[in-house]
């Protein structure tokens, strides 16, 4: 259940709502609408909520919100790990397609799906595959133009969707700049390791397009970021002329989340120390904010009265990502931090 609460902290953040179950993103329209993400919902638990006069509502309303085992994984939400608003005014979630972390995705599972905010109903989903294999794990999404980018956390790479056909192909598969080789780890220095003990791989996940829509930043969860310029992810070139325009942007580490402000600032969750770090497009880093309540801080999201929205997820602590210890303190917060901002819809 989420609370309604904006007290104000010693640090400057200020609680902006608290859940159970986890969630790892936030997202806000412009008349003020709220929407929470829950990828570790249980069977028959909405995936998606609005945030409604202090209350959680399933959103949308329908049975593919509420999937269980046993239902048609094309039609249902298996497991949604991002949502945002785009520049359409859509709300876009991306489905995992698979029934738990690390797990391999179910057929027709992994999807893009557009949920139409004026009559709140699911209006197209965007199957993957042309850019899918049978290691993907698509983990987020940024537009430009008719053209959606989603990571690959399973198979580092890149699926690009074409808006209008539909059609996707991957782009990266398998480059260095996608892959993730060193540990995770969260701010008590544990690395991250599955159920089974392993340790966890989070490849192609963060990214943002600047401002101008001129470049692609990336990165895997465990850093660095890179850099591309746009053009080059079209489909009249190859992946060897690819990989020759790809740049070093910034030597990040463990990496929860990002945004991206008007000005072409990143904002950048570094896990390893409960920190928000701000990258200026020279790629000079600054410090934000450092509190020891940002645990594992994920997917950010700028509203528009210029705050940085920053869900405190702890999915170190989650038994997926903790040894199969389940460790996370509820409820789970999602911090405010009035920055000022001025926010981009990309």
């Amino acid at each position: 259940m989420i609370l309604p609460a904006l007290a104000l902290l010693a640090s400057g953040l200020q609680v902006f709502l608290r859940t159970d179950p986890n969630t790892n993103g936030v997202t806000t329209t412009r008349s003020g609408r709220t929407f929470v993400v829950h990828p570790s919902a249980k069977p028959g638990q909405p995936r998606v909520t609005e945030w409604k006069n202090g209350q959680e509502v399933p959103f949308p309303a329908g049975a593919e919100n509420l999937y269980k085992p046993g239902d048609d994984p094309a039609k249902g939400f298996v497991m949604i790990n991002s949502i945002r608003i785009g520049p359409d005014g859509s709300l876009w979630l991306v489905d995992v397609g698979a029934p738990a972390i690390g797990k391999p995705a179910l057929k027709g599972g992994p999807k893009l799906v557009r949920v139409d905010l004026r009559t709140n109903a699911v209006a197209r989903v965007y199957h993957l595959e042309g850019g899918t294999t049978a290691r993907t794990n698509p983990d987020d999404v940024r537009f430009r133009g008719r053209m959606a980018v989603l990571s690959d956390a399973g198979d580092p790479g890149l699926i690009v969707l074409d808006l209008d056909s539909g059609r996707a192909r991957r782009v990266l598969s398998g480059h260095p700049s996608m892959v993730d080789t060193k540990p995770l780890r969260g701010p008590d220095g544990k690395a991250l390791r599955s159920p089974e003990g392993k340790l966890v791989k989070i490849h192609a996940d963060q990214m943002e397009f600047s401002p101008d829509g001129k470049t692609f930043y990336y990165q895997p969860c465990s850093g660095p970021m890179s850099k591309i310029e746009t053009r080059w992810l079209g489909n009249d070139v190859t992946d060897a002329q690819r990989a020759g325009h790809v740049r070093l942007f910034a030597r990040t580490v463990t990496t929860s989340g990002t945004a991206i402000d008007a000005q072409g600032n990143i904002y950048v969750g570094n896990a390893e120390r409960s920190r928000i770090e701000r990258y200026a497009p020279n790629g000079r880093m600054s410090v934000v904010i450092q509190d020891p309540r940002l645990v594992w801080p994920d997917a950010m999201w700028i509203d528009d009265r210029g705050g940085l929205l920053i869900p405190g997820s702890q999915m170190n602590r989650t038994a997926g990502l903790n040894g199969g210890k389940e460790r996370t303190v509820f409820p789970v917060k999602v911090y405010r931090l009035p920055l000022g901002l001025k926010p981009i819809r990309s």
